[in-house]
C-alpha cells in the first residue's frame, strides 16, 4: 500500500495479534485509498471478531469506513461481556477444542464441536446456517466473511479457555443437564431402563441415572464426578449470576 498514511493505536488487549513495532503508541500505516478501515486493520493482524469500536478521530465509524490521509485511529477491544443479537447463544468449537467443548457442555451451554477436521469453509458455513458463534485460535478461520459470528480463545490451557468465554459471552449455565459426547439433553432414567446398558458394578453401586434423549448415553456418579463438580463449583461461583 502507497496511499494515504493513516497512524493506528490498538488497545492493549490487541497486543497478541499486532507486531511488537505496534505495540507502544500510533504508528504511521500507509493505505491503498479504496480499501475499507476493516481490511486495513485486519491486514495488521487483527481479525474482526475482536475488535469493539473503532475510533477515528474522537468519532465512531463503521469497518466499512474508508480511511483518508492523516486521520488518526483507535482500535478498541470488543467489550465484555458482549452481546450477540439475533439468535439464541449457541457455540461452535474446531476440532482444537475438544476439552473446551467438553467443559462447555457440562454446564449446559448450547456447544457443537467438530472431532474432525471439516476444513475452515465448511466450519464457517456451519456457523452462518446455525448461527453459532465459531471459538478458535485460528486467526484465518475468523477473518472469513461467511461467518456468522465468531471469537479468538486466548488460552492453550482448558481453565482459562472456560474462563474467558464464560467471562466474554455470559451464556446461562445449567449444569448436568447436556450430553458431553453429543451436546443433547439429559433426562431422568431409571436403572431398569438402562439396564442393557450398565455393567453389573455400577448398577449394583449407582441409583440416579441420566440418559442422553439425543445418543441413549447413560450417566452416573461415577469416579470422576468429583472433579467435574469442582469444574461446575468454580464457574458458579464467578459466572453463575449470568
Amino acid at each position: 500500500m502507497n496511499g494515504p498514511e493513516i497512524h493506528v493505536e490498538f488497545a492493549p488487549e490487541l497486543s497478541l495479534f499486532v507486531p511488537p513495532a505496534r505495540r507502544a503508541a500510533a504508528t504511521g500505516v500507509a493505505t491503498d485509498g479504496a480499501s475499507t478501515l476493516g481490511h486495513v486493520v485486519e491486514s495488521l493482524g487483527v481479525p474482526l471478531t475482536e475488535v469493539g469500536a473503532l475510533v477515528v478521530d474522537g468519532r465512531e465509524v463503521p469497518v466499512s469506513h474508508i480511511p483518508a490521509a492523516g486521520e488518526s485511529v483507535r482500535v478498541r477491544a470488543v467489550r465484555r461481556p458482549q452481546s450477540v443479537p439475533g439468535a439464541p447463544l449457541r457455540f461452535l468449537l474446531d476440532v482444537h477444542l475438544g476439552t473446551l467443548a467438553r467443559r462447555m457442555r457440562l454446564l449446559g451451554v448450547d456447544t457443537a464441536y467438530e472431532s474432525t477436521d471439516i476444513g475452515d469453509p465448511a466450519l464457517a458455513a456451519r456457523s452462518a446456517a446455525e448461527r453459532r458463534v465459531l471459538l478458535s485460535r485460528d486467526r484465518g478461520l475468523l477473518r472469513r466473511r461467511e461467518l456468522w459470528a465468531g471469537a479468538f480463545v486466548y488460552s492453550t490451557q482448558p481453565d482459562d479457555q472456560l474462563r474467558d468465554v464464560l467471562g466474554r459471552f455470559a451464556p446461562g449455565l445449567k449444569p448436568w443437564t447436556r450430553c458431553t459426547a453429543c451436546n443433547g439433553l439429559l433426562r431422568e432414567a431409571t436403572k431398569e431402563e438402562l439396564a442393557d446398558r450398565l455393567e453389573g458394578g455400577t448398577s449394583r453401586s449407582y441409583d440416579v441415572f441420566a440418559q442422553c434423549a439425543a445418543c441413549g448415553r447413560a450417566y452416573w456418579r461415577g469416579a470422576h464426578h468429583d472433579r467435574l463438580e469442582a469444574i461446575v463449583g468454580r464457574a458458579l461461583a464467578e459466572f453463575g449470576s449470568h
